[in-house]
């Protein structure tokens, strides 16, 4: 779905053009022209407000791996929701912390269900270069006005976007062409541990089964050329510690010793690292735990076909520039670096805790050492079944003293790309003018199988314009006003979103 000419127009104009010119492009919308010059009035006024929101709400950190404003964020986004238009705005209750479910009755033939999460990743404000709370708009060379904040563009940035969308409608007089379905949960950087049982909530799901899909908003245009990937799926997650102890393994030291006796006593982290060696091999870039692979399914000739598109319209050079890297695994060709990545299942190493990690040294045997880990999945595998697989293969091997805490996590999402909601996201995007490549699946992780699979079983994916990174990392940010003209900035990633329902209405 690519636009033939190597040079990318620039996508405020192609945008708007497209957004005042939508009722001819798109069946069943007679209104479309009529609608859109006063919301993208009302988005133009309402610029201020909408900053003011975002960094409002940046200001009030959820953080459910520190127990931290839980509570409060969930009231947070309901008064969002109810701010935003929606009728029918309720706190969900869970086993964990609370989500929220929303309803916006337009009276439209359609319904899109939208998912939020309010919580973030915690933050070092030592390593940021202005407050990750503050919410500071600085310039940025390449790209303009950006603000610097956590949660900028994971994911209150690209929520907040949408938020800005149906505040225009809602104050230019214009209902949204659709009917909206919202659920939000405050755990999705924990996993979601508890995310379906706010979905699988029978009035909840009734109102799931009703929609044409489920989108999370994203930000994600390439700075180089202002493209997007339309990503069919997401992998999987489990989130877990491993943890020695010299009490649990019943050697090394009860609690910390000097380290002149480690002549003599066992040690609790040289244990964790010898069972963390058996996880992996080929440096740490291929799982080798029991039986990881016997479920994983291969690549089709569909999705291969795919990547090698995807290949063709993508640059290698930009990506590495993105993650500040010079090499991919292996020095691998371009078209196998993205198949790898569709198709790898994953073991990380987030972080290893144990003993004295202050300035200088001190010499202790520690007595307990804990690592932190990540294992993405690829379909078919399961997160029940993976996690079965972690503790089977750690007790074959005399390790079944090392604890699996496992946090969270869930199973990978796919989606057909002959889906109403691929298609309508492909038309937005086209219609914009911008470059789109379709890919098999995210190598992140979102909780998409909660939509994807049954009971509830819609096609879910990512959508939005405009661009920003650094999620989960300090600087963290969110283009605001482009001077890319490639990329689009808040305003018209707003207005992205308005075009966007429209699309959603028209497309059988």
């Amino acid at each position: 779905m690519a636009m033939g000419n190597d040079i990318a127009p620039d996508r405020r104009t192609v945008l708007k053009g497209a957004a005042l010119g939508a009722a001819a492009a798109l069946p069943g919308m007679a209104m479309a022209k009529d609608d859109m010059a006063p919301i993208r009035a009302a988005i133009a006024a309402g610029h201020d407000a909408a900053i003011k929101r975002l960094r409002d709400w940046i200001a009030l950190p959820t953080i459910a791996a520190e127990g931290r404003n839980t509570e409060a964020g969930c009231a947070y986004m309901m008064q969002l929701a109810r701010d935003a238009g929606f009728q029918k705005v309720e706190r969900v209750p869970t086993d964990g912390v609370p989500g929220v479910f929303a309803t916006m009755d337009n009276g439209a033939k359609k319904t899109l269900a939208l998912y939020f999460m309010y919580d973030v990743k915690q933050f070092d404000p030592a390593e940021w270069s202005s407050p990750p709370l503050e919410g500071r708009i600085v310039d940025r060379a390449g790209m303009g006005k950006v603000m610097i904040a956590r949660g900028a563009i994971n994911q209150k940035g690209p929520e907040a976007i949408v938020l800005q969308a149906l505040h225009a409608m809602k104050a230019a007089g214009r209902k949204p062409p659709v009917n909206l379905v919202l659920v939000c949960e405050g755990e999705e950087e924990i996993g979601s541990p508890h995310f379906t049982q706010i979905v699988r909530r029978p009035d909840i799901l009734a109102a799931l089964r009703k929609c044409v899909g489920a989108v999370i908003p994203s930000a994600w245009q390439n700075p180089s050329d202002g493209g997007v990937v339309v990503n069919l799926g997401a992998k999987g997650i489990i989130e877990c510690e491993l943890i020695s102890s010299g009490e649990k393994w019943g050697r090394g030291p009860a609690k910390d010793l000097h380290s002149s006796n480690k002549a003599i006593v066992d040690s609790p982290a040289w244990h964790l690292i010898e069972a963390m060696q058996t996880l992996v091999s080929d440096g740490g870039n291929t799982p080798a735990i029991d039986g990881w692979f016997e479920k994983v399914r291969a690549l089709t000739p569909r999705e291969k076909a795919l990547i090698a598109d995807s290949a063709s319209k993508r640059d290698p050079v930009q990506a590495k520039k993105a993650m500040g890297i010079q090499h991919f695994i292996d020095d691998l060709p371009w078209p196998q670096v993205l198949e790898r990545e569709a198709a790898m299942p994953t073991v990380n190493i987030e972080g290893l805790i144990a003993g004295y990690t202050g300035p200088g040294g001190k010499t202790i045997l520690p007595s307990r050492a804990v690592a932190k880990l990540d294992m993405r999945l690829v379909p078919d595998q399961t997160f029940d079944d993976c996690v079965a697989k972690l503790k089977a293969h750690l007790a074959k091997r005399g390790y079944s003293d090392i604890e699996v805490k496992v946090s969270g996590g869930y199973d990978p999402t796919q989606t057909d790309e002959n889906s109403s909601l691929i298609k309508a996201e492909l038309a937005a995007y086209t219609r914009a003018g911008l470059k789109t490549s379709v890919y098999p699946r995210l190598s992140g992780s979102w909780p998409g199988f909660v939509f994807t699979s049954a009971p509830v079983s819609l096609p879910a994916g990512q959508f939005g314009f405009g661009h920003g990174s650094g999620a989960h990392a300090p600087d963290e940010y969110l283009v605001i006003d482009s001077a890319n003209p490639k990329v689009l900035g808040m305003d018209d990633a707003a207005m992205g979103f308005v075009d966007f329902f429209y699309q959603i209405a028209a497309t059988g």
